[in-house]
């Protein structure tokens, strides 16, 4: 696969491209801006249960919560890539983390669940839009043949953010208040921007696209079914973990405490399926969809039966985490590949469709357990959500088959 460039990048007035210790400050920026989203999107799951006290709602009115960053995400991630395309990189970056900043410590003031909702929202605008950039930086500063491994590299903040960040905000939301979290979290995306101004090398805007070019993806069928993949198949993994709180303290009959145990190892095996997702990649995109989305399906049906019991349940957890993060990185670059000439929409859209998967999922996982069917059911959701994903995968491979027979025949006959 061919990952499109976005683009050279210059350090100021110099044409020489950025060594190796400026790379990595660059990488370093992207990912702790990765962190901060990370942080902000998963740890309202950890928190369900005091965020819904809080605000005086239950636990699956409280999921919407969930759902509304999920909406800010989707109608965030396509708009601002279409108007960003041909503005430089830098400067779009260091606007996207203020605004990201603005609604997380709204969040954290909001007095009520309707200004609550309506902050999330606004926080989840500048989501997709920074990691798409962000990919598209990797790529543009990574050697030849390395693209998978680039992008799977700044996409770590999102792992990182629930090995680490997820856990000790869920510990710390827990013991001072939900609303030190996203103040924590505000204060990261101003960081971020900082450093952004400050590391990321001059990437010029291309002047060439426009919002026709852009919109021209929106009329491939590869591009609507890979965007389908994500929406349907990763909805399966929010199903489960948008209500993993009350599912370790009501299912599996452990503490609340044991709540952050649960999402450090989420966190860590997502790191472990980054990694392994970005060098797949540079492998077969195609297969490791394939591949991951089976493992999925099979660990969250699984999860269905082990939720009940520690060691079975968090064995089966990371193994969810290890494919789906996975399976993230493999979308992200089928995106970006086939956009074609609309590299900055395809690149941010794959956070639009993760975030249809999330409200999705959450919004389904909230129904079955509003039905009665108890905090298990979400499980078997998510199972069944990952294998629609798998279904829709399996018509895009058979007509990216049937697209590369008819080339070679077009190619022989002209020959």
């Amino acid at each position: 696969m061919t990952l499109p460039a976005p683009g050279r990048a210059t350090a100021g007035a110099s044409d020489r491209p950025p060594d190796a210790h400026h790379v990595a400050l660059v990488v370093l920026a992207l990912v702790l801006g990765g962190v901060g989203i990370g942080v902000t999107e998963f740890v309202t799951m950890g928190l369900l249960p005091q965020i819904a006290e809080g605000v005086g709602v239950d636990i699956p009115t409280a999921g919407q919560v969930i759902s509304a960053y999920a909406v800010g995400v989707v109608v965030g991630a396509p708009l601002i890539s279409l108007g960003a395309a041909r503005l430089p990189r830098r400067g779009v970056l260091v606007a996207l983390m203020l605004v990201f900043a603005l609604g997380n410590a709204l969040t954290a003031l909001a007095p009520g669940y309707g200004t609550l909702v309506a902050a999330r929202v606004l926080a989840g605008l500048p989501h997709g839009a920074f990691f798409g950039l962000a990919a598209l930086v990797a790529v543009a500063l990574a050697p030849p043949g390395r693209g998978g491994r680039a992008v799977g590299t700044v996409m770590l903040g999102l792992p990182v953010a629930m090995v680490a960040g997820v856990p000790l905000g869920t510990w710390a939301g827990q013991a001072l208040g939900w609303q030190v979290v996203y103040w924590a979290v505000a204060a990261v995306g101003l960081l971020t921007a900082v450093l952004v101004r400050v590391w990321v090398p001059v990437f010029p805007g291309d002047r060439r696209q426009s919002f026709r070019t852009e919109l021209r993806a929106f009329g491939d069928l590869q591009f609507w079914l890979t965007l389908l993949v994500g929406a349907v198949g990763f909805g399966g993994m929010f199903a489960m973990y948008s209500y993993i709180a009350p599912l370790v303290e009501q299912v599996t009959g452990l503490d609340r405490s044991w709540v952050p145990v649960f999402l450090l190892v989420h966190g860590a095996f997502s790191v472990l399926g980054t990694w392994l997702g970005g060098r797949l990649g540079d492998w077969s995109v195609l297969r490791t969809l394939l591949l991951m989305g089976l493992l999925s399906a099979g660990s969250l049906l699984a999860l269905w039966q082990t939720s009940r019991w520690p060691v079975p349940a968090l064995v089966t957890l990371a193994v969810v985490a290890v494919s789906g993060s996975a399976w993230v990185i493999a979308l992200q670059l089928r995106l970006m590949s086939v956009a074609g000439p609309a590299r900055t929409l395809g690149a941010a859209m794959n956070h639009s469709s993760l975030n249809v998967a999330n409200a999705l999922g959450a919004y389904l996982g909230g129904l079955v357990i509003a039905a009665g069917h108890g905090l298990r059911a979400p499980s078997l959701v998510g199972a069944a959500l990952s294998v629609g994903g798998l279904a829709i995968l399996a018509v895009s491979v058979l007509l990216h088959r049937r697209s590369r027979r008819g080339e070679a025949q077009i190619t022989s006959t002209s020959g």
